[in-house]
């Protein structure tokens, strides 16, 4: 049978009170101080989350403030340049394409070389050296193209 760990005469080395109150106030038995300290506390805690919370509602406030601002003057450039902005949107429609047929070409070459890939740091590095400029520039490319496009709702 086992020994219960607790009839173990070893005292341990090093005691560590982990308590929120200190000794004198253990010994006291003072709940109410106690209770004082954690409304004070809480009271610290609260006051504390409303000046994050107005801080967030001011830097919301300004990113509305700056997205709007963009929206405008993409307004303003899409209504001075009409004919740009529908070809940038038939050269966003056409690259889109091309984005799809790269990825599937992009897709293929992972199936046909999945064990390489996985085994070879090698062939991983010239993978995303080969297909990762191209497909993060096409990414960009029609990112703006598609912002710049005539369709506004």
């Amino acid at each position: 049978m086992a020994q219960d760990p607790r009839d173990n005469p070893v005292q341990p080395i090093f005691s560590i009170d982990v308590s929120a109150s200190t000794p004198g106030e253990a010994a006291a038995g003072s709940s109410g101080d106690e209770n004082g300290v954690l409304a004070d506390l809480l009271r610290r805690v609260i006051g504390e989350q409303e000046k994050s919370n107005a801080l967030l509602q001011d830097l919301i406030g300004q990113m509305q403030i700056q997205q709007r601002g963009r929206a405008d003057e993409l307004g303003k450039w899409k209504k001075a340049n009409p004919e740009l902005s529908q070809r940038c949107r038939e050269a966003a429609e056409t690259l889109s394409e091309v984005q799809n047929e790269f990825l599937r070409g992009l897709t293929e070459e992972v199936e046909n070389r999945e064990h390489g890939l996985r085994d070879s740091d090698y062939m991983l590095q010239e993978f995303v050296d080969r297909f990762g400029p191209r497909l993060a520039h096409l990414n960009g490319i029609l990112q703006v193209l598609s912002q710049l496009a005539a369709n506004d709702s």
